[in-house]
């Protein structure tokens, strides 16, 4: 055996080695930054931890469109927008 097969061989070990560390590093979710630190990513949420929130939502946009409602038609009712023209006026 030749040195230059002998060097092949050790980079070639080298490349597989590391194929197979990137590929358990990404079943694990390992992720390393610019600066070489490793983190853990967040598992992903479950079905139903996803049609929880997806519910939460729902109803958080439901109490708004009943707030911008009130909000508008009480100003509309109570005629705000006239009263602060007259205030401006006043002045």
């Amino acid at each position: 055996m030749s040195i230059f097969t002998f060097i092949v061989v050790i980079v070639a070990m080298g490349c597989v080695t590391s194929i197979i560390q990137a590929r358990y590093r990404a079943r694990h979710g390992i992720t390393t930054d610019m600066m070489g630190n490793e983190s853990y990513a967040q598992p992903p949420a479950d079905d139903a931890e996803k049609k929880a929130l997806q519910h939460e939502v729902e109803e958080l946009r439901e109490r708004v469109k009943v707030l911008e409602r009130i909000a508008y038609d009480d100003r509309k009712r109570l005629g705000l927008a006239d009263e602060i023209e007259q205030l401006r006026d006043e002045r």
